[in-house]
C-alpha cells in the first residue's frame, strides 16, 4: 500500500472527536482521497495534482441522535443510509473539484444554477433506475422464466439472489479493470487500515497503520453482500405471506413493485445485521457468515 495514501488517510481521522473505547468510525474512498465520519464531525482529505493535501472538516451529528424515534433499530439504518448518500455525494463532488485543482472555487462559489441542479438530479435518478433494473428486476425476470421455480418462493428468491450476486461480482471485477477505479480502490483499502488503527487507539502514523488488513467487517461492500443475502430470506417470507393471505401475484411487475416497497425495511435489517456481525465477528459462526463479504472486498 503506497505510504502517501496512508498519510492522506490519517489526516481526516485526526480531526474527528477523541476516541473512546466504543467509538466507531465510518469512511468512504473519494477521488484522490477519503472521507471519515465520526460521531460529531465529518472530515475529508484530498490530494491536489501538485501533491498537496486539502483537508476539511464539518460538524455533524446524525439526526438519529437528535430524534429518539429515528434512532430505533432498523429505522436508524434507513436514516443512516440516506445521510451517507447525501454526504457521500457531496464529498465525491468536492474531491473531484480538488483533484482538478479547483480547491477554492467549489466551496466559495454561489449555489449551482437551476440547470446544474436539474442535471445532477437527473443523473442520480438515471443511475438509480439503471441499478434497480440491473440488480433487482433482471434477476427476477430470469428466475421467472424458469419452470417450477417461479411458483416456489424460496427457489425463486434463491435463483434471483444468486443471479444478483453474480451480476454484482461481474460489475465490480469489470470496473476494477479501469485504472481510475483501481486508484479509488487503493484509497478504499487504505481507509480500512486507518480506521482499524484509529479504533484500536493507535497513534495515526504510517508505521502503525500499515500492518492492518485492507478488509473491514463494516465495509459498504460487505453491506451489499448482506443486502443480497437478507433479500433472499426476506423476499421468501414476503412471497409466502402474500400468496397465502392475499393471493398469487398478478404478474412479475406486481411482484417487483412489492419488492420496491420493502427496500427501506431491507436496508434497515441489513444495517442491523452488519453492526451485529462486526460486533461479534470473533464468534466462529459469525466469522463464517461474514466471509463472503470479506472475500468480495478483495476486489474493492
Amino acid at each position: 500500500m503506497p505510504k502517501h495514501l496512508i498519510k492522506t488517510l490519517a489526516a481526516p481521522a485526526l480531526l474527528l472527536s477523541p476516541l473512546s473505547a466504543k467509538d466507531t468510525v465510518g469512511g468512504q474512498a473519494l477521488i484522490e482521497g477519503i472521507m471519515m465520519r465520526g460521531k460529531e464531525k465529518i472530515a475529508w482529505a484530498v490530494r491536489k495534482p501538485d501533491g498537496e493535501a486539502v483537508i476539511e472538516s464539518f460538524p455533524f451529528v446524525s439526526v438519529t441522535k437528535k430524534v429518539a424515534f429515528l434512532g430505533l433499530p432498523i429505522i436508524r439504518g434507513v436514516v443512516g443510509l440516506f445521510e451517507s448518500m447525501r454526504w457521500g455525494y457531496r464529498a465525491l463532488s468536492r474531491s473531484a473539484d480538488i483533484a482538478m485543482d479547483d480547491a477554492d472555487g467549489a466551496e466559495n462559489s454561489k449555489k449551482s444554477s437551476i440547470k446544474d441542479q436539474l442535471f445532477m438530479a437527473a443523473s442520480f435518478v438515471l443511475a438509480f433506475a439503471i441499478s434497480i433494473s440491473l440488480f433487482m428486476y433482471a434477476p427476477m425476470w430470469l428466475a421467472n422464466r424458469i419452470p417450477y421455480i417461479k411458483d416456489t418462493p424460496m427457489l425463486f428468491n434463491l435463483t434471483a439472489g444468486a443471479v444478483r450476486i453474480g451480476l454484482l461480482l461481474i460489475y465490480m471485477m469489470a470496473i476494477s479493470l479501469w485504472s481510475e477505479t483501481r486508484r479509488l480502490f487503493e484509497y478504499h483499502g487504505a481507509e480500512h487500515k486507518t480506521i482499524f488503527a484509529y479504533e484500536d487507539g493507535k497513534p495515526l502514523t504510517v508505521d502503525n497503520i500499515e500492518p492492518y488488513t485492507t478488509v473491514h467487517p463494516r465495509c459498504g461492500t460487505s453491506f451489499l453482500v448482506l443486502v443480497a443475502i437478507c433479500g433472499i430470506l426476506m423476499s421468501s417470507v414476503i412471497d409466502t405471506l402474500h400468496i397465502q393471505y392475499i393471493g398469487d401475484y398478478a404478474n412479475l411487475f406486481h411482484r417487483f413493485g412489492i419488492r420496491l416497497v420493502f427496500i427501506p425495511l431491507l436496508a434497515g435489517v441489513s444495517f442491523e445485521a452488519l453492526k451485529l456481525s462486526a460486533k461479534y465477528r470473533s464468534l466462529p459462526i459469525v466469522g463464517w457468515i461474514i466471509q463472503p463479504g470479506l472475500l468480495v472486498q478483495r476486489i474493492t
